[in-house]
C-alpha cells in the first residue's frame, strides 16, 4: 500500500470519514445531553472562502462577512481534514495498523490533531493561540481537546470496522 494507490486513498477515506462522523456524533450527544456547543463549521467555510480575497486572519471570524455556501464548505473541509489526518495515521503505522488496529496510535494521533485548531484555526479566527483571547480559554481548550480525543476513538473504531471488512 503506497500513498499514491487507490487502496491507500480508499482506506484513508473510510477511516477518516468514519472517525470524523464519530467526532460529530460525540459533539451532537454533548449538545443534546449537556448543552455543550461545539464549533459551527460554517466559520471554517467562511474562513477558507475569504482566502480568495487574500484574507487569512480575522479580528473575529464571527463578525466577518458571511459567504454563500459556507456551512456546506465548512463540513466538506472538516471531513477532508479528517481524511487527511487518517492518511497520516496510515502513513505512520502502515498496513500493520489497518490489519490489526490498536487504540494507542489512534488516540496519540487524535490528540496531536488538536494542534491544528490551537495554532492555526483559533488564531486565524481571532481567538488567539489555543483560544487565549476568548472569555474562557480553559473551556475552549478543553472542548477542543475533548473533540480531538473523540476523533482518536473514532479512528480506532473505524480501523476496527475496516479490519473486519478486509
Amino acid at each position: 500500500m503506497t500513498i499514491f494507490s487507490i487502496e491507500f486513498f480508499l482506506k484513508a477515506l473510510f477511516v477518516g470519514g468514519l472517525a470524523t462522523l464519530f467526532m460529530d456524533l460525540w459533539a451532537f450527544l454533548l449538545k443534546i445531553a449537556f448543552g455543550v456547543q461545539g464549533l459551527d463549521y460554517r466559520y471554517l467555510g467562511r474562513w477558507v472562502a475569504h482566502f480568495q480575497k487574500k484574507v487569512f486572519l480575522h479580528k473575529s471570524i464571527f463578525n466577518a462577512n458571511p459567504v454563500f455556501g459556507e456551512l456546506l464548505l465548512g463540513y466538506f473541509l472538516h471531513y477532508m481534514i479528517g481524511v487527511f489526518f487518517a492518511a497520516c495515521l496510515l502513513l505512520i503505522y502502515g498496513q500493520e495498523w489497518v490489519a490489526n488496529p490498536s487504540i494507542l496510535p489512534a488516540l496519540i494521533l487524535g490528540i496531536a490533531t488538536v494542534l491544528a485548531p490551537f495554532f492555526i484555526m483559533q488564531p486565524a479566527f481571532g481567538m488567539g493561540i489555543a483560544g487565549s483571547l476568548t472569555p474562557n480559554p480553559s473551556i475552549v481548550r478543553l472542548k477542543s481537546l475533548m473533540a480531538h480525543i473523540s476523533y482518536g476513538f473514532g479512528l480506532y473504531f473505524a480501523g476496527l470496522a475496516l479490519a473486519m471488512l478486509i
